[in-house]
């Protein structure tokens, strides 16, 4: 997917008018989604100021240090925002106090900072305009991108099936007497192979590795019948990112309890998913797969939300968790993760992408969710 120039436009559009809405004097967007959102350019985060300036009133503009700005003209940032640059011994961030200034005829009163920018550059603009409230412009872009418009629903469906043609080939690589990392590393290689740029995160838990969600790798060596869990995902040329997860049996017969809560696990990912329609909240939800995993005496064993959304990130808004009463709506993309986490033995996690569509739900990673068992 390649956005157009008319669609970055309308997006810097509907920001300023969001920002004028909170009152917000401009939006200042360092290095990240936010910025590669609203104008297609994915900038390096440097020590070198880059930051997009969306004013309320006036026209937006890309402050770019002097030896990135080929980088930005060649990302085609520059069709639908200007694009200055700023020199080696410029201060960079007074150029944006002054920018503001001239775009809304006064010194900044509130302006709204990137929700991770670095602490660093917050602190040089408050320098900057001591004079200005800082809030979070996550207040504005949220909302812009928590909706995926169809052709960002065609990105994340195009990177579903890239994963899922990774999982598809588990069986290459996955076996008895390999290590985690020598796995993870065939994993890898294949992500790009199957159509990713970057390789965001590769999890492959086995035996009781898989009781830690967020694992990665290590030199264990898997043994026969070891249950192995597999969380996947990259970023494809687009930005948009894919994110999977399944758990495999490496061979033999899975432990008793193990196929106990595997099976627990299997209707509670079901029951979540089957509970996804707009005008649902996103923490009922959560309660589907957890309600599930609890009424068979898991829930303790349930120790991370159900899910978060995806895009142009790994993890942005919304998140599937209790407490977060947030009404789905069609264009909304997240995933659908339960896991059940035995400390000290194994471990299973089941992980789809989905989207709310005008009716209901439709899942962008389309693979079995049975338990794989591959030859050892």
């Amino acid at each position: 997917m390649t956005t157009s120039t008319t669609a970055h436009a309308a997006r810097l559009a509907a920001a300023a008018t969001a920002t004028a809405d909170a009152g917000i004097d401009a939006l200042l967007l360092t290095s990240g989604a936010d910025l590669r959102y609203l104008t297609g350019y994915a900038a390096l985060p440097l020590e070198r100021l880059t930051c997009l300036v969306v004013p309320a009133t006036g026209d937006p503009v890309l402050i770019v240090p002097r030896l990135e700005h080929a980088a930005a003209i060649a990302s085609g940032a520059g069709e639908a925002v200007k694009i200055e640059s700023h020199e080696e011994t410029d201060d960079a961030f007074r150029m944006v106090a002054r920018l503001i200034a001239d775009a809304v005829g006064r010194p900044a009163g509130t302006i709204g900072l990137a929700d991770r920018m670095w602490a660093e550059q917050v602190l040089r603009f408050r320098d900057a305009m001591p004079q200005a409230e800082q809030v979070l412009a996550g207040v504005v872009t949220r909302r812009l991108r928590v909706r995926k418009r169809s052709d960002e629903v065609d990105a994340l469906r195009r990177a579903g099936q890239a994963i899922d043609r990774v999982h598809q080939r588990m069986g290459e690589w996955l076996r008895p007497g390999r290590t985690e990392a020598e796995v993870g590393r065939d994993i890898a290689d294949a992500i790009i192979a199957e159509g990713h740029e970057t390789v965001n995160f590769v999890i492959v838990g086995s035996g009781p590795n898989g009781a830690s969600p967020h694992h990665q790798l290590s030199e264990r060596v898997i043994e026969q019948g070891d249950p192995v869990v597999v969380d996947i995902g990259g970023a494809m040329p687009d930005g948009y990112c894919s994110d999977c997860t399944r758990t495999y049996l490496a061979g033999g017969k899975a432990p008793s309890e193990f196929a106990d809560y595997y099976t627990v696990l299997h209707e509670a990912q079901l029951a979540s998913c089957a509970s996804v329609r707009p005008g649902v909240s996103a923490e009922s939800v959560d309660a589907a797969a957890r309600d599930v995993i609890a009424a068979a005496g898991y829930g303790e064993l349930f120790i991370h939300r159900t899910g978060h959304g995806i895009g142009l990130e790994e993890h942005e808004d919304p998140y599937i968790v209790s407490g977060n009463d947030t009404i789905l709506e069609p264009g909304m993309c997240f995933s659908i993760e339960p896991g059940i986490y035995s400390p000290g033995h194994h471990g299973a996690r089941i992980e789809d992408i989905v989207v709310v569509t005008d009716d209901g739900v439709e899942r962008l990673d389309t693979i079995d969710r049975d338990l794989v068992v591959l030859d050892g």
